[in-house]
């Protein structure tokens, strides 16, 4: 057990309803102050595979359970998050260092949705019967079997629970593996659904290393889901692992999204949502990385931008008037500073930042905006995971989709215009899983969501979750009576 912000946190591994430990721990360090606040179970092999057969042991049960039962439990387990909103928050920027106001006004309130969603999605689910030449087809949604889920660290309770809830509400069984960097919430996420009323085997939670325990745990031929979200080098692990047992995945990579700025924009607007892009010390993949601004207004967009983010505060983001927290550890850290150093020495010019925040020391890193950026470049190629934009212009309409479309991925784009018509042929042509036009990050449930290219492969939200979670069958009647 650890105390993290005097909340009780188990450092166990969740299985079969079980609290197991591991004969090796980890450190867990927050990011704010570099403290161990935890010693984590140390998961591998065996525990990987126990977790998988808790959870194959509770399958059969808990798939033949109704959906208005199945629903009701989602309910509750939404219940029991509100209920501990506050000790979810506190515990969640202690172990990953994002912004407590940000957990506590929509992060946590999100996690809470994301099991009321689809719990009531789960009721609605279904299509009209059709026929065929007098035959009947009814298309059905059959639970899957166990899913493996394996999620980040920058937004750890909320991006598990768009996995979770839609692969219990589908009638699977689940073994998340969290991330190391900020297991804490999954852990106290645990404790809610047992309280919940959720059966022995159904939720599992290992802990520990992605090629200790993540590694045979995707592997395994039992697993009927993976879903996993992170880095394109993970996933191609992940993937030839998934692949001698043709397991389904669902892939939600990294990002280069490109900001596009158009002459007739609100300039104000487009400034807010380019300044956004800083929001939890750019530890977003849908970030919008690339600024891509209309020569005529480059000089004073960057002149606006300069001064908007000259007005963010970095600091503890336990404090609500933080804006920027920490980078979450010290080799993700490093990473970011050793991008910053080779645009330095390409020729980049930052205009502010450019290295670690010496005042507050630790892992604060400065908010930082680079031009003078070759297109080829590895800074405007290469996803940074971190607070660093690049600033380029364009000058035609046509210029800008070439540019918006130049990397390997294509997670997101977002387009400011004051022009519907150029709106709808820019987006139409944008290499992008999510296009948002005059706004950023709005993020609905019922859409699909997923990345093109490198970005990833699939769709999750609505019914593409359950497609996903599910064996979609069709059966097929045919016409006249029935004998006997």
């Amino acid at each position: 057990m650890a105390t993290v912000a005097d909340v009780t946190v188990h450092e166990g591994h969740w299985i079969g309803g079980e609290r197991i430990s591991s004969p090796a721990d980890f450190d867990d360090v927050s990011p704010i102050d570099g403290q161990v606040i935890a010693r984590v179970a140390r998961g591998g092999a065996e525990e990987a595979a126990a977790a998988v057969s808790a959870a194959e042991r509770a399958f059969p049960a808990w798939s033949r359970t109704t959906r208005e039962e199945r629903a009701r439990l989602l309910h509750a387990i939404a219940d029991g998050v509100e209920k501990r909103l506050e000790r979810l928050a506190i515990v969640e920027t202690t172990d990953n260092g994002a912004l407590l106001r940000s957990h506590l006004r929509g992060v946590m309130p999100r996690v809470a949705h994301n099991f009321r969603f689809f719990a009531d999605w789960l009721l609605r689910l279904g299509r009209d019967d059709f026929e065929t030449r007098g035959h009947r087809n009814h298309v059905s949604w059959d639970p899957a079997g166990v899913c493996a889920l394996i999620t980040p660290w920058n937004a750890p309770l909320m991006l598990a629970t768009w996995k979770i809830a839609p692969a219990l509400a589908a009638g699977n069984t689940v073994v998340l593996k969290p991330a190391e960097w900020s297991p804490l919430t999954a852990s106290l996420l645990a404790d809610i659904t047992a309280e919940a009323g959720l059966p022995d085997g159904v939720f599992n939670v290992v802990q520990g290393y992605g090629e200790e325990v993540g590694a045979p745990l995707v592997a395994d031929p039992r697993v009927r889901r993976i879903s996993f979200t992170g880095s394109v080098p993970t996933a191609r692990h992940i993937a030839a692992a998934a692949a001698p047992n043709l397991t389904p995945l669902s892939l939600e990579l990294g990002g280069k999204s490109p900001l596009i700025v158009f002459a007739d924009a609100d300039l104000d607007l487009a400034v807010d949502l380019a300044v956004e892009q800083y929001d939890n010390a750019g530890q977003v993949c849908l970030a919008g990385t690339r600024l891509l601004v209309q020569e005529e207004i480059s000089a004073e967009f960057t002149e606006r931008f300069l001064a908007r983010a000259a007005a963010l505060r970095q600091g503890d983001p336990r404090d609500l008037a933080t804006d920027i927290g920490p980078q979450i550890h010290a080799e993700h850290f490093a990473r970011i500073d050793g991008f910053v150093r080779r645009a330095v020495e390409a020729g980049a010019t930052p205009l502010i930042g450019g290295g670690p925040n010496t005042d507050l020391g630790g892992l604060y890193y400065r908010p930082t905006l680079f031009t003078g950026v070759a297109a080829d470049s590895e800074i405007v190629n290469e996803e940074v995971f971190g607070p660093v934009l690049t600033l380029q212009t364009f000058r035609t309409e046509e210029q800008a989709v070439e540019m918006a479309n130049s990397t390997e991925f294509g997670l997101a784009a977002t387009l400011v215009t004051g022009s519907p018509e150029s709106a709808g042929r820019v987006a139409a042509r944008l290499v992008a899983g999510t296009v948002w036009v005059n706004c950023f990050f709005v993020r609905d449930l019922r859409a699909p969501f997923g990345g093109a290219r490198q970005s990833g492969m699939g769709r999750e939200g609505g019914d593409w979750s359950f497609d996903f979670y599910c064996d979609v069958k069709n059966t097929v009647f045919a016409p006249g009576g029935w004998n006997g």
